[in-house]
C-alpha cells in the first residue's frame, strides 16, 4: 500500500497556479522573462509600458493594422477586456533594466541622433521625441511609450516600417508622417543614441505629456488619454 501511495504521489500532475504571470509564458518566448526582452535585439522589452500603450497594439495586432503572425495568431480569440487585463499586467511590472548599448557611430552621429531626440528638426518639420515620450523618454501615461531601453535593431524595425507603410496607427498617423520625414541616415543616428542611453533606476512613464502635443495624433487625445 506504501508503495503503491509513493507511485501515485509521483505520478500526480503539478499543481496549476491559474494566474495571469503562468498564462502570459507564451509572451517569454519573444519578449523574454517578464516582459524583459531579449539579447537578439529584435522584440521589445514589454515590462512596465503604459498599460493604455500596450493595450492598443494589442488591439492593432489582432485587428490587423500591425502585422506579425505568431501575434495575430495568439490574439485572434481574445476579447478586448482579456488584453487589457494582459496590458494591465505587464504594465504593473517594474524590473530592472538591460545595460544599454554601447554606440558603434561616431561622435557626430551620436549628436545628431541626441538632438532629434530634444530638440527636433523644425527646419525639417520633426518635433522632438521628447514632446510625446516625455522629457525623460520613458513614456507618459497612459499611452504613450518609453523609447529608453529598446534594443537598436528594434528601433531600427518600428522606424523603418512606418517609413514604408507597413506599421500604421489610428487616423491622423503622427509616427507615420514623423518616419517619413526622417532620412535614413537620421532613423540611424535616433536608434543608435537611443539604444545607448541608460534608462534610470526604477524608471516610470511621466503621468501625463510634457505640453500639448506637437501635431495631431490619433492614437492619443489633448489629454493623453488612449483612444
Amino acid at each position: 500500500m506504501l508503495l503503491l501511495g509513493a507511485a501515485a504521489a509521483q505520478a500526480a500532475p503539478p499543481r496549476f497556479e491559474d494566474s495571469m504571470a503562468q498564462r502570459l509564458q507564451a509572451c517569454t518566448g519573444c519578449h523574454g522573462e517578464q516582459g524583459r526582452a531579449t539579447p537578439d535585439g529584435y522584440y521589445p522589452r514589454i515590462a512596465g509600458k503604459p498599460a493604455g500603450y500596450l493595450y492598443r497594439q494589442l488591439l492593432d495586432f489582432r485587428d490587423g493594422r500591425r502585422h506579425n503572425a505568431p501575434m495575430a495568431a495568439l490574439l485572434a480569440p481574445l476579447s478586448d477586456q482579456y488584453l487589457r487585463e494582459i496590458a494591465g499586467h505587464f504594465a504593473g511590472l517594474d524590473l530592472p533594466h538591460a545595460p544599454p548599448q554601447p554606440a558603434s557611430v561616431s561622435a557626430e552621429v551620436l549628436a545628431r541622433g541626441r538632438r532629434l531626440a530634444l530638440q527636433g528638426d523644425p527646419a525639417l518639420g520633426l518635433p522632438a521625441c521628447a514632446g510625446c515620450h516625455g522629457q525623460a523618454l520613458t513614456g507618459t501615461a497612459p499611452d504613450v511609450p518609453g523609447l529608453l531601453g529598446l534594443p537598436r535593431d528594434y528601433l531600427n524595425a518600428q522606424l523603418g516600417a512606418w517609413r514604408l507603410g507597413r506599421r500604421n496607427a489610428r487616423a491622423p498617423d503622427c509616427m507615420a508622417r514623423i518616419a517619413t520625414a526622417l532620412a535614413p541616415a537620421d532613423i540611424g543616428a535616433l536608434s543608435q543614441w537611443l539604444a545607448s542611453q541608460p534608462v534610470p533606476a526604477h524608471a516610470r512613464p511621466a503621468p501625463a505629456l510634457p505640453g500639448p502635443l506637437p501635431e495631431p495624433c490619433g492614437s492619443v487625445d489633448t489629454q493623453g488619454a488612449a483612444r
